[in-house]
């Protein structure tokens, strides 16, 4: 038998004296938020574009754009941003439904 350590035994410390920070665990319970808030998203970019197309008509029809619509648009595109914000960690906070619902400025 020799006194060198075995590969497979435990690690000692590096030689300065400081050991390695410790690395934080991985979100997976963000990855399931970001993953449900996800098809939100996807489902609200069709709504979006839907109300696109609401919007066209209502010009051919009345001349003009129909304002509910247009602020309804407004609060649905804040809240798409909130979505796509929270899935590339740009923020922290969770948008709707679990935080609140964004109001229209």
């Amino acid at each position: 038998m020799s006194d060198t350590p075995n590969s497979a035994g435990p690690q000692s410390p590096p030689p300065n004296g400081s050991a390695l920070p410790a690395r934080p665990p991985f979100p997976f319970v963000r990855l399931i938020y970001a993953f449900g808030y996800g098809l939100i998203a996807w489902f609200v970019i069709h709504v979006i574009f839907l109300l696109a197309v609401v919007q066209f008509v209502m010009i051919a029809v009345n001349g003009r754009a129909h304002d509910e619509i247009k602020a309804f648009c407004g609060t649905l595109l804040l809240y798409e941003v909130e979505l796509l914000s929270f899935i590339t960690f740009v923020r922290d906070e969770q948008p709707f439904p679990v935080g609140p619902f964004p109001k229209h400025a």
